[in-house]
């Protein structure tokens, strides 16, 4: 895990290739349909994601509409687009139209859905070839999933995967659930989000991003337990299944339920070598006093020396050995990068008294440092990144 090290300076590099990826337009004359524009984007934004391509959030997307005074979902020139794409500073920019042609028999059918984009070259200035993909308007999740995987095979060819494993990994999903958990997306206060995602949970019980979103909005106010229950439900095939178990761990964590955290943090370190995950995976472990959280403790240490947490911890799970000496050091490297820890402070006296864990004693235990944040984007976008540069000697891989 030593190629970690360097995560901070690559990523800035992976980063000055971004994709802007705009709400497709929308050519109805029915306003109401706006969010379906958003729901292609979103679906092409999650699978760009996924490959490590490096797309620019909403956030940042919704700046540069408002400094170029430019409204969302309207057809834009290209001169606009070129606008936004510097705005952001993009190197390319895909942006497209859907249109709803109404059906004979709306009782059969709301009508055909046809949905194109292109992708602009920003430095390059050109613009590739149109994408575009149709369907029943009811078929929307299969319209949008494949319209993505030509998006994503425009960008990066040779890793895109074939369409028949991509769909597959996308179940189809009600149209009345997408839009709920889109319009959720959009909304304004935290209680409109809450009740439109529960509304596409409802609407579709295996649809797996609002139980995402559920699972976050509680988690974001510490409320552990519902948060558990919404983020077990999100299906390993969702895109933010990883993060939804590493939100899970933290959980189960805060719940004393150790044995469940130590599953749910061992999913993202057997998929992603993420460094807070094996710190994390190491203090479900310490809790259940094994052996296996000193190794899991030093492997985020080899990887990120300059973290304070990370020596604490390897430092604590010495100490719990009875390691004294190898302990102290590491608590000294904890005063080294903070003087202000009178935590390690105490740990550092310990050890040099060589006063062990005391059974039973509250001061003695529950001492990991557990990190909540959650980093796969970095990660994918520089695994992306190392792959371009070197295909055939990826240490990523």
């Amino acid at each position: 895990m030593r190629w970690l090290l360097s995560m901070a300076l690559l990523a800035a590099g992976a980063r000055a290739d971004s994709v802007l990826v705009l709400p497709f337009a929308n050519l109805t004359a029915a306003s109401d349909l706006d969010w379906i524009g958003v729901s292609v984007s979103q679906e092409i934004i999650e699978a760009l994601t996924a490959q490590g391509i490096r797309v620019l959030d909403a956030d940042e997307r919704e700046e540069a509409y408002r400094r170029l005074s430019l409204r969302p979902y309207a057809r834009l020139t290209r001169a606009s687009v070129i606008k936004m794409a510097e705005a952001v500073d993009a190197s390319q920019v895909l942006y497209g139209e859907f249109e709803l042609i109404p059906g004979e028999n709306p009782e059969v059918s709301r009508g055909t859905l046809r949905m194109s984009a292109r992708l602009l070259d920003v430095h390059q200035m050109q613009r590739g070839p149109e994408i575009s993909e149709a369907g029943a308007a009811e078929e929307l999740a299969r319209v949008q999933t494949r319209l993505a995987w030509r998006a994503l095979h425009s960008l990066t060819p040779p890793t895109t995967p074939p369409l028949e494993e991509f769909t597959q990994a996308r179940p189809a999903v009600a149209v009345n659930a997408i839009e709920s958990y889109i319009r959720g997306l959009l909304a304004a206060t935290e209680e409109q989000r809450h009740r439109l995602f529960t509304q596409a949970a409802r609407l579709d019980p295996s649809y797996s991003p609002p139980c995402f979103q559920l699972g976050r909005l509680h988690w974001e106010k510490k409320d552990h337990r519902l948060a558990a229950e919404w983020l077990t439900r999100v299906q390993p095939s969702d895109p933010h299944y990883l993060e939804a178990s590493f939100l899970l761990g933290v959980c189960r964590y805060y719940m004393a339920d150790y044995d469940g955290a130590e599953q749910a943090f061992a999913v993202v370190t057997g998929a992603l070598p993420l460094i807070e995950a094996v710190n994390n995976l190491g203090a479900a472990q310490s809790r259940r006093n094994l052996p296996a959280a000193l190794e899991s403790f030093r492997k985020a240490l080899e990887a990120d020396p300059a973290d304070p947490d990370y020596h604490f911890n390897t430092g604590f799970a010495l100490w719990k050995a009875g390691r004294f000496t190898a302990a102290a050091d590491r608590f000294r490297a904890v005063l080294d990068r903070n003087p202000e820890d009178t935590l390690a402070t105490l740990m550092l006296g310990r050890c040099l008294k060589e006063a062990g864990p005391r059974p039973g004693d509250p001061r003695s235990q529950g001492l990991e440092r557990l990190k909540l944040n959650y980093e796969e984007r970095a990660y994918r976008e520089l695994k992306a990144a190392l792959a371009k540069e070197a295909p055939r000697d990826n240490p990523l891989q």
